[in-house]
């Protein structure tokens, strides 16, 4: 069991019991996570050029790898091998410094139609596809927990561990980067756009590589259903574990705001994420989201919603139309 407690509850004693942790990485161990793929893409570079993460540092693998390229391209190749080694740089600076924070809690769910009611205290509302997508239904991640008079035949009071379809996990992480003249002193004639990019794009990975190493702990330790998991990085990558992690903003997570009801579940400020009026966080390098660990959760997208749906949405939330509609403008149905 990994020991970055901060605060936790022990295993669940009983059904209505729930499991809250704090934990402080140091850089080092979550490096290993970081999808490269998406650092590259942040400059510009496709997937192909990720691949110099996989190569062994030495001048030789490194002239090999770059001579693969046809000749017109191995100039975007030696660019991507510099800023991988300048990353590098960076990183195995901040190595201890534990800077990279995570905060989730494990609690009790039912749904309600196309809601779901966390700890019994909490409504969280979401959408619903409105055209059959790729699982041959139209899906919302209500689905992926069981109706409340199902969970409650499923759930003995005498139960010792959560039940995969009565249990959600609620997360959020962030990194809190270590003071500038910790880093700046690498690059003296780098210019301030080229850096504040570079501590962007850097920060924003080991955010998300945060999340990944989190989760795998989760479903291996904290919540353990998943204990005998053995899954290399590029299998995490591409998501062959049990369940899914939707991330606030994401397809089938589309409204920000939701962040404000995570906020009431888990009181961001204890990682240091401040919310703005849009449910925008801040440190931008931030990811928050919700854990489903049903064998058959998928990932999907939400896709257009219309008027009828948005209007169900916004009573369900119980905000005002016109801020629901500012909310999902972006996927409402022309």
């Amino acid at each position: 069991m990994p020991q970055r407690i901060h605060n936790s509850a022990l295993l669940f004693p009983t059904a209505s019991e729930h499991r809250f942790c704090i934990l402080h990485y140091p850089v080092r161990e979550v490096v290993p996570y970081i999808n490269w793929i998406y650092y590259f893409h942040a400059w510009g570079m496709e997937p192909r050029f990720a691949a110099v993460a996989d190569i062994h540092d030495c001048p030789s693998c490194r002239a090999s790898w770059i001579a693969s390229f046809p000749t017109a391209e191995q100039p975007k190749a030696r660019e991507a091998a510099k800023l991988y080694d300048e990353a590098k740089q960076l990183l195995r600076q901040w190595a201890d410094e534990p800077i990279c924070h995570a905060l989730f809690l494990l609690a009790e769910a039912y749904s309600e139609g196309d809601d779901i009611i966390v700890d019994n205290r909490i409504r969280i509302p979401f959408l619903r596809q409105q055209h059959v997508g790729r699982s041959g239904y139209t899906l919302c991640l209500s689905d992926f927990i069981r109706e409340k008079e199902e969970g409650c035949q499923a759930a003995p009071k005498e139960r010792k561990e959560p039940d995969i379809a009565s249990t959600m996990g609620v997360f959020a992480t962030t990194v809190s980067l270590p003071p500038e003249k910790l880093s700046t002193l690498l690059f003296p004639s780098a210019s301030d756009r080229w850096f504040n990019f570079q501590l962007s794009t850097l920060s924003d990975r080991l955010a998300e590589a945060t999340a990944e190493k989190m989760h795998e702990e989760v479903r291996k330790h904290y919540w353990g259903y998943a204990k005998e998991e053995q899954l290399t990085i590029r299998e995490l990558h591409n998501e062959q574990f049990q369940g899914i992690r939707p991330a606030v903003g994401y397809p089938s997570l589309p409204d920000q705001s939701i962040n404000f009801i995570l906020d009431e579940l888990l009181n961001l400020s204890q990682i240091g994420i401040t919310l703005s009026e849009n449910g925008a966080m801040s440190p931008h390098c931030s990811v928050s989201g919700l854990i489903f660990a049903h064998p058959k959760a998928s990932y999907f997208s939400v896709g257009n919603i219309s008027e009828e749906q948005l209007r169900d949405y916004a009573n369900r939330r119980n905000i005002d139309y016109h801020q629901a509609k500012k909310f999902l403008a972006t996927i409402l149905r022309n």
